[in-house]
């Protein structure tokens, strides 16, 4: 065999390899990186518009295992806020670290849990940002813990007429703020008792719903209250969005298609106290 046929034979593995090796590096990573990945991202962006509020915020939403020492845990919506900007949600240094990835709509509902002992607010940003955008605020979120500080937190939603009617800044007792990579979207929820107490010692999530935490958030599952409920209302929201890939943002189904516009359950009046 010639060394130039030995060459030729080298060089078209070494290609195969790589383009192999980068493929699965893909995978791994998660990054699609196709066309019809960067169009559904894209198309998650108008999901605010297009979905029914039923399906961001169901009005009731269970927990399997969700609880502290692994107790079921089941929350009723009990408040759905109006679509708007993000004024006013977050505390400030929050709003300042959130500011990059700019705010397209907010949409925030609040629920109760079984006992009607807790409350908690669960927010959706949808954010102007792309994918880089996306994965540079998750990046310094993670490398500055800024998802655990006290002075960034969100604000919940309280409406006249609820049992979330007292709930504001002072009943803050933990919460979790997540930023997706894969939709456009940076995800929180923020919970407090529902008799209005305030709130000295406020616990992230993540700190709240360790075993053996001894804080009030911690003793009252305040902190699994934060993190479940996040966890099912964007497990909800990819689902939605992945069953819907042919549409296009803003393209709504019917006069009531949109999350602004969607049904309320009883007392859910919208208005902020």
């Amino acid at each position: 065999m010639s060394a130039r046929v030995v060459l030729a034979a080298v060089c078209l593995v070494l290609g195969v390899g790589l383009l192999g090796g980068a493929g699965t590096g893909a995978w791994l990573s998660g990054d699609g990186g196709g066309n019809g990945d960067s169009r559904g991202f894209a198309a998650a962006r108008g999901a605010w518009h297009r979905l029914a509020v039923d399906t961001l915020f169901p009005r009731t939403l269970s927990g399997k295992g969700a609880g502290p020492g692994g107790a079921d845990r089941r929350w009723t919506r009990v408040a759905v806020a109006p679509d708007s900007g993000c004024r006013a949600a977050f505390d400030p240094l929050l709003a300042k670290a959130l500011k990059p990835v700019g705010c397209n709509r907010l949409l925030r509902a609040t629920y109760t849990d079984e006992t009607t002992s807790s409350l908690t607010t669960v927010g959706l940003v949808f954010t102007r940002a792309d994918r880089d955008g996306m994965r540079a605020l998750r990046n310094r979120f993670t490398a500055e813990d800024l998802a655990v500080r006290t002075d960034l937190m969100p604000r919940p939603y309280a409406a006249r007429g609820t049992a979330a009617a007292a709930f504001g800044d002072a009943q803050r007792a933990s919460w979790t703020v997540r930023v997706l990579t894969d939709v456009p979207v940076v995800a929180y929820a923020v919970s407090g008792f529902a008799d209005g107490r305030t709130v000295s010692d406020p616990q992230a999530a993540s700190e709240a719903a360790r075993k053996g935490g001894t804080s009030a958030a911690a003793q009252a599952g305040l902190g699994h209250d934060a993190r479940g409920l996040t966890d099912r209302v964007t497990r909800g929201l990819r689902e939605a969005t992945e069953e819907e890939p042919g549409k296009s943002p803003g393209t709504g189904s019917g006069k009531n298609s949109g999350a602004g516009a969607g049904t309320r359950g009883p007392g859910e009046d919208g208005d902020e106290a």
